[in-house]
C-alpha cells in the first residue's frame, strides 16, 4: 500500500472512531428535541408554519453554530493539536508567569475572561451529569410507544442502565471503543432512512431550509416563539465535544465525519419528524419513535439501537469529565486525585474513581427526580449555551493573538455567533426555576472549589517560599560546615525553582545528616497541551554534589517520576532504585483569621488538602522508598 493510501486509510479509521466518541451526544438529540419544542407547556400547535419555522431554526442552528463556528473556525484554534475550553483559554490568555516568576501577570480583563473560561469548564460537569440521564431516558421512553403498559418501568430500567454504565468505567473504553464507531454508523444510517421514508410522504417539509420560515415563526408567535429557542438549542448540545475531543482524532477526521454522515443524517431525521407532524399532528406523543412502523417488530430493535447510542453519548461525556479533571489537576485548579490508565497504548484513556462516583450519583438522582426526558430538558441547555458563549469570546481574542486577525475580522465570526448563542441562553434562562438552576449550581460549586484550591495553593507556596532559603545560600552554608554525608541519593520534590525544599531543611535539622548525592526535582506544568520529549528534562549540576532537575509537562500529560529518573541517564545522572530515597513534605493547613483568604474558604482548602491523593501515588513513586515529613502551615 502506498503512503497516500495508508494516510487515507488512517483518516477513514479515525473518522469512524470519531463517530463513536465525538458525535454520540449531538447524534442522539433527535430523540427528544422536536418533541420538546412542541411540548404542551409551550402552547405551540403543530401547524404548517410552526412546524416549518421550528425546523428552520434547528437546521440553521446546526449550520451556523456547529458547522461554521465550531467545525470551520474554532477547531483551527488548537493547542499543539488539543482542543477544549481550557486549551482555548491558554491560547487566548497565556499566563506568562508559569515557569518565569519575573514575567508580567495577566491584565484584569484577561483575568476576568480566564475566570469566565474556567466557569465555562465547570459547567461541563453539569452536562456530564445531565447528558447520561436525558439520553438514556429519551431512549428508554420508546417503550411507551411500543408497549404503553411498560410506562411505569421507564425510570427503573434507566437507573439500571446508568448503574451498569458507570460500574464498567473502571474496565476502560478501549475494547468497547472499537465497536462504538460501527454502532453509530448504524444509528446515523437508520435515523437517515427513517427520515427519508417520512419525507417521501410529505416532501413539502424540505421548504424549511428557507430561513424566512424561522423569521416568520418569531413574527407570528412573538414571545412564545422566543421561548421555543430554549428547546431548539437541544439540537446542538454536544457541539462543544467536537472541539474538546479534537486531540484524540484530529480536526480532519472530525470534519469528514460531520459533513459526510452526521449532519446529513440529523437533517434528514429532523425533516422526517417534521413531515410526520405535518401529516399526523397526533405523532407529538413521540415523533422520533413514531417515524418507524408501530409494530413491536420495528419498535423494539429501534429502542435497543437508541439505547446503545444513548450509552455511547453518555460515555463521551463521562470520558470528557475525566480528561477535564486531569487537565484541571495539572493546571493547579483541583487537588491530586487517583488517575488509573486503562490502556497501555492510549494515554487519553483514563479512569478517575472519585469523578465517576460523583457523576453516577448525580445522574441517577436526576432520573429519579425528573422522571422523564421532557422534564429533564428544562435543566439542559443553559450550561451548554453559557459554555458556547464563553468559547466564542475566547476565540475572538485567540484569533487576534494566534492568527493576527484584526478585531473586525475576528468579530465577523464571533459577533453573530455570540448573538445567536446569547438568544439561546436568554431563552434558557426562563427555565432556571424549572430545573435550569441545577447545572448553574453545580458549576458555581465546582468553580468555588477550583478557585479556592488555586488561591490556597498560591498562598501556601508563598508561605513555603518565604520560609525557605535560596539554594545557593544553602549550598554555601553546607560548604562552610562539616555536615555528615551518608551513602545514597536523596530526591527532594521542590515546588519552587530557586528555594530549598522545607523537607530538606527539616531533615537536616532533626537528623543532622545529608545524603552523598542530593537532587532537587521540580515538575513544571506548561500552558501548552504537550511538551516535546526532547525538551522534557533539564539537568543542572550544582556544587558539592547537588543537582537540579526540571521536568516539564503539558496540561494534557501526567507526570511520571520513574520515567524522569530513567531519562536522566542521557544527561549524565544515573539512579539506582535501592539507593534512592524520595523526601516529600506534607503540609497540614491551619485556617487563620489573619490570612488573605476568607476563613470559610481556608477551611474548605484545608479539607481538600487533607483528602487529596498523596504525592507518592500521584507521581508513581516507589512507596517503600518514600519518606514524608509533616509540617503545619497557617494561611
Amino acid at each position: 500500500m502506498t503512503e497516500l493510501g495508508e494516510k487515507k486509510g488512517r483518516i477513514a479509521t479515525l473518522s469512524l472512531a470519531a463517530l463513536g466518541v465525538v458525535y454520540g451526544d449531538i447524534g442522539t438529540s433527535p430523540l427528544y428535541t422536536l418533541g420538546e419544542c412542541f411540548s404542551e407547556k409551550h402552547h405551540i400547535l403543530p401547524t404548517h408554519n410552526n412546524v416549518l419555522g421550528i425546523l428552520s431554526l434547528i437546521i440553521w442552528a446546526l449550520i451556523l453554530i456547529v458547522s461554521i463556528k465550531y467545525i470551520v473556525f474554532v477547531m483551527r484554534a488548537d493547542n499543539k493539536g488539543e482542543g477544549g475550553i481550557m486549551a482555548l483559554m491558554s491560547i487566548a490568555f497565556p499566563d506568562r508567569r508559569r515557569g518565569n516568576s519575573q514575567a508580567r501577570p495577566r491584565s484584569k480583563l484577561a483575568g476576568f475572561l480566564v475566570g469566565a473560561g474556567l466557569f465555562g469548564a465547570c459547567l461541563l460537569y453539569g452536562d456530564g451529569m445531565i447528558t447520561p440521564a436525558i439520553s438514556v431516558l429519551g431512549a428508554v421512553e420508546g417503550i411507551k410507544v411500543a408497549t404503553p403498559a411498560l410506562n411505569d418501568y421507564v425510570v427503573p430500567i434507566s437507573v439500571v442502565i446508568l448503574l451498569g454504565l458507570f460500574l464498567v468505567q473502571s474496565a476502560g473504553t478501549g475494547g468497547v471503543g472499537r465497536v462504538f464507531g460501527p454502532i453509530m454508523v448504524t444509528w446515523f444510517t437508520v435515523i437517515a432512512l427513517l427520515g427519508i421514508r417520512s419525507i417521501l410522504h410529505y416532501p413539502e417539509v424540505l421548504a424549511a431550509v428557507n430561513p424566512w420560515y424561522g423569521v416568520q415563526f418569531f413574527i407570528e408567535n412573538g414571545f412564545g416563539g422566543f421561548v421555543i429557542l430554549g428547546s431548539v438549542v437541544l439540537a446542538i448540545t454536544g457541539g462543544e465535544a467536537l472541539y474538546a475531543d479534537m486531540g484524540h482524532f484530529g480536526a480532519k477526521p472530525i470534519r469528514i465525519a460531520w459533513f459526510s454522515m452526521v449532519l446529513p443524517a440529523l437533517l434528514l431525521n429532523y425533516f422526517g419528524q417534521g413531515a410526520l407532524l405535518l401529516h399526523d399532528p397526533s405523532a407529538l406523543e413521540n415523533p422520533f419513535f413514531l417515524l418507524a412502523p408501530r409494530s413491536p417488530i420495528w419498535q423494539y430493535p429501534l429502542i435497543t439501537l437508541a439505547t446503545a447510542a444513548a450509552i455511547i453519548a453518555s460515555q463521551a461525556l463521562i470520558s470528557g469529565a475525566f480528561s477535564l479533571t486531569m487537565q484541571a489537576i495539572q493546571l493547579g485548579y483541583v487537588p491530586r486525585m487517583v488517575i488509573e490508565h486503562t490502556s497501555e497504548v492510549e494515554r487519553g484513556q483514563i479512569y478517575m474513581p472519585q469523578v465517576n462516583s460523583a457523576l453516577m450519583i448525580a445522574s441517577i438522582g436526576l432520573v429519579i427526580a425528573f422522571q422523564s426526558s421532557g422534564n429533564l430538558a428544562a435543566a439542559y441547555g443553559i450550561a451548554v449555551t453559557l459554555t458556547m458563549m464563553v468559547t466564542t469570546v475566547l476565540f475572538y481574542f485567540a484569533a487576534q493573538r494566534v492568527w493576527k486577525w484584526a478585531p473586525w475580522q475576528a468579530g465577523l465570526v464571533a459577533v453573530p455567533a455570540f448573538f445567536i448563542e446569547g438568544s439561546f441562553f436568554a431563552a434558557n434562562a426562563l427555565k432556571i426555576v424549572h430545573g435550569g438552576w441545577f447545572p448553574l449550581v453545580v458549576g458555581a460549586i465546582i468553580f468555588t472549589l477550583m478557585t479556592t484550591w488555586k488561591k490556597g495553593r498560591m498562598l501556601l507556596w508563598q508561605k513555603i517560599r518565604d520560609a525557605s532559603l535560596p539554594i545557593s545560600t544553602f549550598i554555601t552554608s553546607i560548604e562552610r560546615r562539616s555536615t555528615t554525608r551518608v551513602e545514597g541519593t536523596a530526591v527532594y520534590m521542590a515546588s519552587s525553582s530557586d528555594g530549598t525544599p522545607l523537607a530538606l531543611l527539616h531533615n537536616l535539622k532533626h537528623n543532622k545528616v545529608l545524603h552523598q548525592r542530593v537532587i532537587f526535582l521540580t515538575v513544571v506544568t506548561q500552558e501548552d497541551a504537550r511538551v516535546p520529549e526532547e525538551t522534557r528534562i533539564h539537568v543542572e549540576k550544582l556544587p558539592n554534589n547537588f543537582w537540579r532537575i526540571w521536568a516539564y509537562y503539558g496540561f494534557f500529560e501526567e507526570p511520571n517520576i520513574p520515567e524522569i529518573m530513567a531519562a536522566c541517564v542521557q544527561h549524565g545522572l544515573e539512579f539506582k532504585e535501592q539507593e534512592t530515597t524520595f523526601f516529600l513534605s506534607r503540609e497540614t493547613v491551619i485556617p487563620s483569621r489573619k490570612g488573605n483568604m476568607a476563613v470559610w474558604r481556608e477551611r474548605i482548602f484545608a479539607i481538600m488538602s487533607r483528602n487529596s491523593t498523596s504525592a507518592t501515588a500521584f507521581f508513581r513513586l516507589p512507596a517503600n522508598r518514600v519518606v514524608e515529613l509533616g509540617m503545619q502551615v497557617e494561611l
